[in-house]
């Protein structure tokens, strides 16, 4: 189960990074949530609540897959699979809603 927590603490981490700018930025952005509005973005708040969640969640995740352990190498390796998997996946679904949001169609 470490490899498992090890992938989903990348991925975790990885999502925080969007979220976190946006929100500092004072920029409205997508989260799981934020279909209910208009325009299909969340505030800026949500966007600093829901990255605080991914970091929480994806330290704990590090810790328990024991990422930081030396000679851990594959649970390294799955760290940053994890986070490369859900970056790409995000920035092709971000680009699908932001174009469907654009053209008048939410998604």
């Amino acid at each position: 189960m470490d490899l498992v927590w090890a992938f989903l603490s990348g991925a975790l981490i990885a999502n925080t990074v969007p979220h976190f700018v946006h929100g500092i930025s004072g920029k409205r952005f997508f989260t799981p949530w934020s279909r209910r509005s208009s325009d299909g973005l969340s505030s800026a708040t949500e966007n600093v609540l829901w990255a605080a969640v991914n970091l929480v969640l994806g330290v704990w995740l590090f810790r328990i897959g024991q990422v930081g352990i030396v000679g851990a190498r594959t649970n390294k390796i799955l760290f940053m699979v994890g986070g490369l998997v859900l970056s790409l996946l995000l920035s092709w679904s971000f680009t699908k809603r932001r174009e469907a949001v654009k053209s008048g169609k939410k998604k």
